[in-house]
């Protein structure tokens, strides 16, 4: 292996523990024996076999793809598609090749018209200005590639209506979303060609930082989007089971239960005083209560909504979960949340009084709720654990109330998904009240699967 090949794997490998892939030394080193004998002939057989030594858990295989695209791309420089057309073609004639190449169902035209209409309308900044580069979303947004699904489908005889009966329906129906599917198979397309060309000219650790999204379970719950939501919710129950395992594991290392000093000293009359076989207390097995309290307020709710989803699934962990929802009035939601599997906000915001005469959040008011209401729900088997950011929005942040909380817990604990550098800024309390309780940083699914395993009492 070449010096200089040496180094791209391991700028490669840098840039994926920057998106929270963690491969140490000896992942680089498999890495590297399998590139030396897969060599460069074939790129898809290569890219297998680095993500085999690579990457070790799920949801890190799109990262990981991107990454690739980055340091190990096709082709370097203009592509031959551009180099090839000798129009200069504008968005609607591209969007008409692109109309053709789905209604064909061509993999090999739709890369092509990607690297051509990234070169013709994602161009962005002045050349040698140092900030050059190319846009996938300006590509896309003039493109707009959804427009073409009904050109292409009228090109294929298909359509509303074209069928006989449910079996034309059924026709018409797979052959949409076979459509469908190349249109987000050509935005893929798309956003790689506009990765792989700004590189060359901005580097690829830059483009490699800041244009490559993060793994599943590094995402921001606060920053992510709709679709990011989505697929948290859908990684919910795979990440259920593997805690549940983790937790299940725990249990049974303490079952075994503590030193008995009265017995051991006894049994040890035998060998002269010597406690050769310490004999240990009979265990007292049993699950711990949980009580949420979750604030289901602006983008703090997706956070919530994961974390209640998530516990709801480990549910036969715990003897007991009882789950109360606030903004700045604290109501049960049990009932509400015991058969959703998709979005739990909606019922709570409608069927649930969780606010009063204003809708911002106010956590005094909600824990002065709960303390008047809800305190028998808290005993000296229960885990309290609170999801929010701790942002008051400058009301009275009645300390006193989460005081008496976490005196009558067994445990009290705070989840925060805002990052602990922002905590006291502004309306935010959480130094406050993590004076009372413990809190914890809780941004994204590792942080939170780390939590449960780790800390959850057993």
């Amino acid at each position: 292996m070449t010096t200089q090949v040496a180094e791209r794997l391991v700028e490669f490998v840098d840039a994926l523990r920057l998106k929270g892939i963690n491969a140490g030394p000896s992942e680089t080193i498999d890495a590297a024996a399998a590139l030396e004998v897969l060599g460069f002939d074939d790129r898809e057989v290569l890219r297998e076999g680095l993500a085999a030594a690579l990457v070790r858990r799920d949801g890190q295989r799109d990262v990981f793809d991107m990454t690739f695209d980055v340091f190990f791309p096709a082709g370097v420089g203009t592509p031959t598609a551009v180099q090839d057309s000798e129009d200069d073609l504008d968005a609607e004639q591209l969007r008409a090749l692109l109309a053709m190449a789905l209604a064909d169902d061509d993999a090999r035209a739709l890369t092509q018209l990607a690297e051509v209409a990234v070169d013709a309308l994602g161009a962005v900044g002045q050349e040698g200005s140092g900030t050059q580069g190319w846009s996938a979303y300006q590509t896309l947004d003039r493109l707009r590639p959804q427009t073409a699904v009904a050109q292409a489908l009228a090109m294929r005889g298909g359509g509303a209506g074209s069928g006989q009966g449910q079996s034309g329906q059924f026709t018409d129906r797979l052959e949409r979303d076979e459509v469908r599917r190349g249109v987000a198979r050509f935005r893929e397309l798309v956003a790689a060609e506009a990765r792989r060309r700004t590189a060359e000219v901005r580097g690829r650790q830059t483009v490699a930082r800041h244009a490559v999204a993060q793994s599943k379970d590094r995402v921001d719950f606060l920053s992510a989007n709709a679709h990011q939501l989505a697929e948290l919710r859908r990684a919910v129950q795979p990440l259920a089971r593997k805690l549940a395992t983790r937790l299940a594991a725990r249990r049974r290392r303490r079952r075994r239960g503590q030193i008995d000093i009265r017995r051991t000293l006894r049994s040890a009359m035998s060998t002269g005083g010597v406690p050769v076989k310490p004999v240990y207390a009979a265990p007292r097995p049993s699950r711990p209560e949980l009580v949420l309290l979750c604030d289901v307020s602006g983008s703090v709710a997706g956070f919530s909504q994961f974390t209640m989803l998530l516990v709801k699934a480990l549910s036969d962990q715990f003897s007991k979960i009882r789950v109360f929802a606030f903004v700045n009035a604290m109501d049960e939601v049990t009932d509400l949340i015991k058969d959703g599997s998709g979005d739990l906000i909606g019922p709570i915001q409608s069927g649930a009084r969780i606010t009063k005469w204003h809708t911002s959040s106010d956590y005094g008011e909600a824990f002065g709720d709960f303390v008047e209401q809800y305190l028998d729900a808290v005993g000296p088997r229960t885990a309290v654990i609170v999801l929010g950011d701790a942002r008051n929005n400058n009301q009275h942040p009645r300390f006193e109330a989460l005081r008496r909380i976490n005196e009558r817990s067994r445990r009290t604990y705070w989840l925060n998904p805002e990052h602990g550098s922002r905590w006291g800024l502004g309306d935010s309390e959480a130094l406050g009240y993590a004076d009372i309780v413990p809190m914890y940083e809780c941004c994204n699914v590792e942080q939170l699967s780390g939590f449960v395993g780790r800390i959850l009492p057993v």
